[in-house]
């Protein structure tokens, strides 16, 4: 217990530690208790409008074609199964109770003390999960994790851990979303991922938040000899202030890591986001894209990539539209510390050129539609070793928000 004790003390002294960038969130304004008017113990027990929240999340309450199931409202774990021999998922409070070996992961490759959410989350924390692919264990489905909030003003405090043991192949989708009655809340959560020895981690997680939600995610990875980090966030509907910035280290040879984001920004809404990779073993390899689109939002793409050693390539490509006014700022970073490193960068905003719009107005379509399908493709970006089922999660995440993207 001494471990817990030394990360509580950092934690206390970094309580009013501001993040470096992003706009500054008063947590004393937020609930740290859920309101217990309503008791799940199934997910069968959400009503209709609260499933449909939790689809656009990319979750899905029948379980079909999932490995395992994680389900948090609030502060409680409402499901937490698996149905694949070799995946364990296991709630984090339990695990830091039960087991030993969880202390090798927990505050590892995030530290406790980076800013006053990571304190907050370790002070405060009231559950999370790990997901765990044994040795060998191959994902034959995904494994779906929800983070709902059904209070109003609560302020969720969460940490996950996601191990891919050394040759496992593992697949998430996480979805973070509110009930439709809720208004106002925080989350902040922290995870932090595991890449052994030829592993495969693909994490797709889908935001579908409340338009007055403020989001702190702290995210960090390390990817070991030929390992693969595929990491995919997705964001069209409205929040009022996300600021994240996931921060990968590729530490054996060959490791490699792709950082993929969809972001619409609606009016009133503001982004601060990006990602950062350290390459640090020869032949490593890594990419951040990044598909911004401003409704009236102001969003702030960034990316930064370092070359520590020879013989690695990396490329970074920031691309944003503005339809209806609003901000997109691109700060692109390539930082290079040695001889033989090749790393690019490719950034622009702009509009939708008007000759494309007459283009498919001339085939038959209006210029509604016309414009919709410009936007879509856009927005599709190609995903290499996503899998099928999770790729369908990104077209419908897509497509549901379509309307609301015009």
């Amino acid at each position: 217990m001494h471990k817990l004790q030394d990360l509580k003390e950092r934690a206390k002294a970094a309580l009013s530690k501001f993040a470096p960038f992003g706009p500054d969130v008063d947590l004393e304004i937020f609930k740290k208790e859920a309101d217990e008017t309503k008791t799940y113990k199934d997910l069968d027990q959400f009503g209709e409008d609260e499933v449909k929240h939790i689809l656009m999340a990319g979750i899905d309450p029948s379980e079909q074609g999932r490995s395992g199931t994680y389900f948090q409202k609030d502060t409680g774990v409402i499901k937490c199964n698996v149905k694949q021999e070799g995946i364990e998922v296991i709630p984090i409070k339990e695990a830091l109770e039960k087991y030993d070996w969880i202390y090798d992961y927990y505050w590892k490759v995030v530290s406790v003390d980076a800013d006053k959410y990571t304190a907050a989350a370790e002070l405060e924390l009231q559950n999370g999960y790990v997901i765990r692919a044994l040795k060998g264990a191959k994902s034959i489905y995904p494994v779906q994790a929800c983070l709902y909030i059904g209070t109003d003003m609560l302020q969720q405090n969460v940490h996950n851990i996601i191990i891919a043991e050394e040759d496992s192949e593992l697949h998430i989708v996480t979805g973070c979303t509110t009930s439709p009655h809720v208004k106002r809340g925080a989350h902040i959560g922290i995870s932090e991922f595991f890449i052994k020895k030829n592993a495969k981690l693909s994490f797709t997680m889908i935001h579908n938040w409340a338009e007055e939600m403020y989001v702190r995610p702290r995210s960090a990875a390390i990817v070991e000899e030929n390992g693969l980090f595929l990491n995919n966030y997705i964001c069209m509907k409205p929040v009022k202030s996300l600021q994240m910035y996931p921060t990968v280290h590729l530490t054996g040879e060959g490791a490699v890591a792709r950082l993929y984001s969809i972001v619409v920004g609606s009016p009133g809404s503001e982004f601060d986001l990006g990602g950062r990779v350290y390459l640090k073993a020869p032949k490593s390899r890594a990419e951040v894209v990044a598909r911004t689109i401003s409704n009236g939002g102001n969003i702030i793409a960034r990316g930064h990539l370092i070359g520590a050693v020879p013989e690695i390539k990396a490329h970074l490509e920031c691309k944003g539209l503005i339809l209806k006014g609003g901000m997109i700022r691109a700060i692109p970073e390539l930082e290079g510390h040695v001889d033989g490193v090749e790393m690019s960068h490719e950034a622009a905003v702009g509009k939708i050129a008007q000759e494309e719009i007459l283009y498919l107005m001339s085939r038959g379509l209006s210029e509604d539609e016309a414009t919709s399908t410009i936007v879509r493709g856009f927005l599709s970006i190609d995903m290499p070793d996503l899998p099928p089922q999770l790729k369908a999660e990104v077209d419908k995440a897509i497509e549901a928000s379509d309307k609301d993207v015009m």
